[in-house]
């Protein structure tokens, strides 16, 4: 089965048509930027061009920065506060005319980590991190997602954790690399202290980095590359529609 999938991102909106059974993109990777303010007209309109830019006629997935509750953002990170409590299902099926179903962004990354890529067929604790214009994570328990969880709103050094230690904090304040690895690694030594994870997974825009940070993060816990990369959250939003 063949699926739009979206990833919805604080600075880009991404979209490509994917294979549900292969995890493959059939289609080129679209994106457009987040508009500014991010509201829902806004946001929904955005969605709509991708559909349009595709000629989509099917079924969508989205993968939304929000806990998602039955379809509808009960949080809003790095979009509007103007989200909380809309439905977002209803809201882009009616905008675009195409069944739409809508998961939390992380949830989407970690769904489609754990069914193609590094998590496939792992037992025990795994979380998955999304480093981009905040911090992302999706937990499983022997494969089964626990959704919703928000461990980049932990708070930590006085803040929230992705306030110390997302790559958009990391450009702000302009740090080198080795300075942002050793803000990460305490942020991971906190999680590793918190749930004991037997794997975790980094994702996200940070990911086609590795180079620049992966050998200087120090923890426990094995750590991994997410397989998919920056892809994850498009290719989990279009197989969360089918599972």
């Amino acid at each position: 089965m063949q699926v739009l999938g979206v990833d919805i991102g604080g600075s880009g909106i991404k979209g490509a048509i994917v294979d549900t059974q292969t995890g493959e993109l059939i289609t080129e990777r679209f994106r457009i930027e987040t508009p500014q303010p991010a509201t829902p007209d806004a946001i929904a309109n955005t969605v709509n061009e991708l559909v349009k830019h595709f000629a989509w006629k099917g079924k969508i997935g989205c993968g939304f920065p929000a806990v998602i509750h039955d379809g509808i953002a009960k949080t809003a990170a790095n979009v509007d506060s103007t989200w909380i409590n809309i439905n977002v299902d209803e809201l882009f099926t009616k905008k675009t005319g195409l069944e739409t179903y809508v998961v939390n962004d992380a949830d989407a990354a970690g769904i489609a980590e754990m069914k193609f890529g590094i998590g496939k067929d792992k037992k025990g604790v795994v979380l998955l991190l999304t480093i981009g214009t905040g911090i992302g994570s999706a937990l499983f328990m022997n494969g089964k997602l626990i959704p919703n969880t928000e461990y980049g709103h932990l708070y930590y050094k006085g803040d929230v954790a992705e306030k110390y230690c997302s790559d958009s904090i990391r450009k702000k304040l302009d740090l080198k690399w080795d300075e942002w690895a050793k803000r990460f690694s305490n942020f991971l030594k906190h999680i590793e202290r918190t749930i004991n994870p037997d794997l975790i997974i980094v994702g996200g825009g940070v990911s086609k980095k590795q180079e620049k940070f992966f050998h200087l993060v120090n923890i426990e816990t094995e750590l991994r590359l997410a397989l998919l990369e920056n892809n994850a959250g498009i290719v989990g939003a279009a197989i969360n529609v089918v599972k």
